[in-house]
């Protein structure tokens, strides 16, 4: 899970990145075809990477929320799993196993006599 929100966290912060350069070439483009002044191109520019700084900090503080949010596995979790997932313990099984044994012992000398 957590290679999935490394994976999330990179692929938005490309996908911004990839547009912040985008918007930078268009106002570019405008300023040297004059449809945009060099001082409203470079206002434009700033707001730009002010609005990039912001999404890219947002993002990466709700990642760090969700990786926050996450916590490792206790011991008493995985108990509460395996009783909930029904699986028998070990003491269980070798119960089981020490029962079949007996009950082959019986068996088996049945079979002798």
């Amino acid at each position: 899970m957590i290679n999935e929100l490394k994976k999330a966290l990179l692929i938005g912060v490309g996908a911004v990145a990839a547009t912040y350069e985008k918007a930078n070439e268009l106002i570019s483009e405008m300023v040297q075809k004059g449809k945009l002044t060099v001082e409203e191109g470079k206002e434009l520019t700033e707001e730009l990477k002010r609005d990039f700084k912001e999404k890219t900090s947002s993002t990466t503080n709700k990642v760090k929320s969700k990786f926050d949010d996450l916590k490792p596995i206790t011991k008493d979790d995985l108990k509460a799993f395996v009783q909930e997932s029904d699986i028998p313990s070990r003491l269980e099984l070798e119960a089981l196993r020490r029962k079949i044994e007996e009950l082959e012992e019986k068996l088996n000398r049945k079979e002798e006599s």
